[in-house]
């Protein structure tokens, strides 16, 4: 085995994997140097199997004790990519219960942010002392500009466009003019002897809306499965609010049903007001969604949750015909993450569909051209399809 791999297995079994892999009648620290044993030092406070002296790939089973760990959090950060710390900070966090850790502003200041970490801050807002919680603001306000600066832009570009798109004028100027939609619009005047089609009427893109062009309601599942999804959809939902063109709504919902759109304007206090965990009803929430909607035709409505649904599930399903039967465009987003599908009601997401409601889970990076097709009124299940065969 070349030294390299023997390296790399070394550090991924641990150190009663140190014989097994050692060449016959080598020394003492025969396969680590110094910076591999500090490596192993970071990865053995976390993973080793303390005690056991068994040989096997590393998992949790912590041996450090809590004054420790604002070491152990410098040197992963030293010997290990951003990528690799936020995994093992997730890791210490969730599975060895250092949650308790967050509540130390030095020690929550010594943590590598990102969304996962906001979603346990979150989760723990309501226990957070004083002193911590200027802290933990400032971590979530350094995730909200790192998620705003990678999707602003492309949000704006797209919904914007799409909501021109929809209010179409059929008495354009000449800049306006859809030469597209004109030419299918007039095909049955076309002259052949002069080889072109003479418009009956022109089709236009709408000209710059200074008035209400579409509503947009995002009802989000806060139970704690959603974690992340909630982060996500909640810098969304405040980006959308800069659009003037848009009517924005922000209700997010276990058993209960909150209403945050006067904090729109505050993403980072938005997400402090959040409550992650408990349980789930939907058909609540949307009972509470269908009095926000006054314009039905002109209304899109995205529901993100898993659709385990622990209140009224027939009652649900209605809820969602008649909305649809209403002419609101509605969209099922089982997640809004980079953590791929999640685990998730498939009978209700098959009863979605049956009613014309696709439900699917979406990265961040896709849901803005997302929402433009809902808003053009394109077809949102084919725009799903599209995007599953592109994972594959």
């Amino acid at each position: 085995m070349s030294d390299d791999r023997t390296r790399r297995w070394r550090l991924l079994l641990g150190g009663a994997a140190e014989d097994a892999l050692a060449e016959p009648g080598a020394g003492e620290g025969r396969i680590l140097d110094r910076d591999d044993a500090a490596m192993d030092g970071a990865l053995s406070a976390l993973y080793d199997r303390e005690g056991t002296g068994e040989v096997g790939p590393r998992s949790a089973g912590l041996g450090a004790s809590a004054p420790s760990v604002a070491r152990w959090l410098g040197d992963i950060r030293t010997y290990f990519p951003t990528g690799v710390v936020q995994v093992m900070q997730r890791d210490a966090i969730d599975r060895l219960n250092l949650k308790q850790l967050l509540l130390e502003p030095e020690m929550l200041a010594s943590v590598e942010p990102d969304v996962h970490l906001v979603a346990t801050l979150l989760s723990l807002n309501k226990l957070l002392p004083q002193e911590t919680l200027e802290t933990a603001r400032a971590v979530v306000g350094t995730v909200v500009e790192q998620i705003e600066r990678r999707i602003a832009q492309r949000v704006r570009t797209a919904v914007s466009g799409a909501v021109n798109r929809a209010a179409r004028s059929r008495r354009p100027k000449l800049r306006d003019v859809d030469w597209n939609r004109t030419i299918a619009a007039n095909l049955r005047h076309y002259l052949p002897e002069h080889r072109t089609v003479v418009p009956e009427r022109l089709v236009g893109y709408g000209r710059r809306q200074h008035v209400v062009g579409k509503d947009i309601v995002l009802a989000i599942d806060q139970s704690g499965s959603m974690a992340s999804s909630v982060v996500y959809a909640s810098v969304f939902a405040a980006v959308l609010a800069s659009i003037r063109a848009l009517r924005t709504s922000l209700i997010v919902f276990d058993t209960a049903v909150v209403d945050l759109t006067d904090q729109l304007h505050d993403p980072v206090g938005l997400l402090f007001g959040t409550q992650l965990g408990g349980g789930t009803d939907i058909n609540r929430a949307l009972a509470y969604c269908q009095t926000l909607i006054t314009r039905p035709r002109d209304t899109v409505l995205v529901l993100v949750s898993d659709l385990f649904e622990g209140g009224a599930e027939d009652q649900m399903l209605a809820r969602v015909a008649a909305l649809v039967e209403s002419g609101v465009r509605v969209v099922a987003l089982l997640a809004l993450s980079d953590d791929g599908a999640p685990v998730h009601d498939a009978d209700n997401a098959a009863a979605l569909a049956a009613l014309g409601v696709p439900a699917f889970a979406c990265t961040p990076e896709l849901f803005p051209d997302l929402l433009a097709v809902a808003i053009d009124g394109g077809d949102v299940a084919a725009f799903a399809h599209r995007m599953e065969m592109g994972r594959r």
